[in-house]
Order: C-alpha cells, then structure tokens, then sequence
C-alpha cells in the first residue's frame, strides 16, 4: 500500500519524535516470522515501554537524519523491524531474548549514546540489569558494611551479658 506525501510526513514526525525521546534504537530483520509471532512479540515490546515499528526505510532514514541514530542509516536495508525505547537497554533485550526463541529474527544492529552498535554490541546491551536490578544491587552493597557491624555489635553484646550474667550467678551462690 502506497502512501501520499502528508502520510509519509506523518509518519516521518512521528518517527523523528521517537527518536528524540530514545535513548536506544534496534534494527532487527523479521523475514519469515509468523504474524503470531510478530504479534507476540509486539505486546512484549509494549509492556516494556519499547516502541517497535515496521518502516519504509528511506522514512526510517529520513527521520533519524541528524539525530544520534544517524550512525545506522547505512544499515537500514531489507525488511527490518526498529525498537526505539528510552530505557538505555530495554529495546535491546526485547528484540535479543525475542531472537533467543526464534531463529527468524536476525539482529542487524543498533545504536546507542550516538554510537553505532553490531550484533555483539546489542547483545551485550541486553545483557545489562534493569535500572531496578542495579539499584537493588546497589542498595544491597551499601548495607552490607551496616549489617556487618550490627552483627558484631550484637554478638559483643550477647558475650557481655553472659558474662554479666556469669557474674551474678556466682555473687548469688556465694
């Protein structure tokens, strides 16, 4: 289906203003994937925050020129699938455990910081914790030094009132 110029600027605004707020951008090829799958796919992406969109890629390359996703648009050929997110690596782990399960989506790329990234860089982007998880790691690093030192505190604690408690019993027996 062909569309008329005001549909392609539509789209190339809406596009240009995901990529203003992103942080992420994710090229994956999708030949061969079921509609199922795409669907499935879709409604991960979306409860993750991830926008995905199947472009026309001269719109794709329209709308990304002269923001940080200008690095891929050399990489923007064939029937692709674009994950912008603005969580730093959400985009990147929907699309690489999406590609865990089904060999039909190939990652192709993606950027990140205005930086060009490759297969290997999208994975290993997807390999980093949640904001969550490492705030939680984080917060469990800076207890530790305090825990540590209520256990010692505690246990010199206990020793002194048994000896106290040794005490009166031998005061009492006397």
């Amino acid at each position: 289906m062909s569309l008329n110029r005001s549909e392609k600027e539509a789209v190339i605004s809406e596009v240009t203003s995901l990529a203003a707020k992103a942080q992420t951008l994710v090229i994956a090829e999708y030949r061969g994937i079921t509609v199922a799958d795409m669907t499935k796919l879709r409604a991960d992406a979306r409860s993750k925050g991830v926008s995905l969109s199947v472009l026309k890629n001269t719109l794709a390359r329209r709308a990304v020129a002269g923001s940080a996703f200008d690095v891929v648009a050399d990489q923007m050929t064939g029937p692709l699938i674009y994950g912008f997110s603005e969580d730093a690596v959400a985009a990147a782990k929907v699309v690489a455990d999406f590609a865990k399960t089904n060999d039909k989506l190939v990652i192709r790329g993606g950027a990140f910081g205005g930086k060009a990234l490759d297969i290997d860089g999208v994975k290993q982007l997807a390999n980093i914790p949640s904001k969550e998880v490492l705030l939680a790691q984080l917060c469990g690093l800076l207890m530790s030094p305090i825990s540590r030192t209520a256990v010692v505190l505690g246990a010199l604690a206990a020793k002194k009132g048994e000896g106290s408690a040794e005490a009166a019993t031998e005061t009492a027996a006397a």
